[in-house]
């Protein structure tokens, strides 16, 4: 699957390039250079995180380990709680016990659940209309309710076993049905929260690469043990690589499929805006929750349902994996993609249910 993907990247690569050549006459050389202008915004989210993550690893390692051993669990499970791009695949694979571990909640977990508590929420949330976001917060629930699909194919396709996935997912799963009783009990007290949250992170991420950048201009470390931030822009020069190709490839998919989801959206009762919303999701979940008010009720609670597993999936988680651990970009796909499906499965039966 690895070689599949990467040779539609290519192709991509190949549609954008040539179009932009020739004046962006289809259009797909616009979608290569905003792959590439995507470099400046993922070094802002990412870099600093992935200097820190050494440090931040060692500080909290002495809480962290024998916690997590106490119930059962690899410590690098801690790392699922942050978005793969944001630091959870640097704290996992630093907390690990078992590298395959650490590696599956590094790439795998922190694309879905870690993304979802550190970018999907507050972002989101912050982004609908205020009369939106029950909607929004129904299709979160949805998407969490059924995450444990994704989650479990994803570890079997990593080389966990089942009973394994289950066990060192037990902390996602409690910190998951919290957050499903929050949401439904106390949603703008959560919504609180999670911007509160969001905000520190972006806060140590600026930190960390201002202390980066500082080593790198002058020479002196005033962290020790912190990574070198060329070492972290090689992480983002990756990302940059595989967005040349994923954003043409991904406007490909959708003229084509245009028909097709159609049809797809009078059958299950979703206006054209949720159906191109599903699409858009997987590439990032800021275009298709900035689409949000064209979207029907229906739309709204499923698109919300899917980014919780499935966004990011064609452009910058994919990237983050090809460019660090690139056997692991079949698990991480099976795992979005199932974990998408069974969200939008979930939500269309709800909806049909309660409409």
């Amino acid at each position: 699957m690895n070689r599949v993907l990467m040779v539609i990247m290519a192709a991509g690569v190949l549609i954008g390039g040539i179009d932009r050549i020739l004046g962006n006459r289809r259009g797909y050389g616009a979608k290569f250079e905003e792959g590439f202008q995507f470099l400046g915004s993922t070094a802002l989210s990412m870099a600093g995180m992935i200097c820190l993550a050494p440090v931040i690893a060692d500080v909290l390692g002495g809480v962290i380990i024998p916690l997590y051993r106490m119930i059962g669990v690899d410590p690098g499970m801690f790392g699922s709680l942050f978005a793969i791009d944001m630091g959870g695949y640097q704290l996992a694979k630093e907390l690990a016990i078992d590298p395959l571990v650490g590696s599956y909640s590094g790439i795998v977990v922190s694309s879905i659940f870690g993304c979802t508590v550190v970018f999907t929420i507050p972002v989101g949330m912050g982004m609908v209309r205020k009369e939106d976001r029950g909607f929004f917060a129904r299709g979160i629930m949805l998407g969490l309710a059924s995450m444990p699909v994704g989650l479990a194919a994803g570890g079997i396709l990593a080389g966990i076993s089942f009973t394994d996935c289950i066990r060192q997912n037990i902390p996602v799963f409690v910190l998951s049905l919290l957050l499903l009783l929050g949401l439904r009990k106390i949603p703008e007290r959560m919504v609180r929260g999670f911007c509160v949250f969001a905000k520190g992170i972006h806060c140590l991420i600026t930190i960390g690469l201002i202390l980066g950048a500082v080593e790198y201009l002058c020479g002196y470390n005033p962290v020790k043990g912190m990574a070198p931030l060329t070492e972290a822009m090689e992480v983002v020069a990756g990302i940059g690589i595989v967005m040349l190709g994923s954003l043409p490839a991904t406007e490909f998919l959708r003229r084509i499929l245009k028909r097709p989801f159609q049809f797809l959206g009078k059958r299950t009762g979703m206006n054209a805006a949720g159906m191109t919303g599903l699409l858009a999701g997987a590439v990032s979940a800021i275009p298709a929750i900035s689409m949000y008010q064209d979207m029907d009720e229906r739309g709204k609670v499923v698109n919300a349902a899917f980014l919780v597993s499935a966004t990011s999936i064609l452009a910058a988680h994919m990237g983050f994996a090809l460019s660090t651990e690139p056997e692991l970009l079949g698990a991480m796909f099976g795992a979005k993609i199932s974990g998408g499906v069974a969200a939008v499965l979930l939500a269309v039966i709800v909806e049909n249910k309660t409409g």
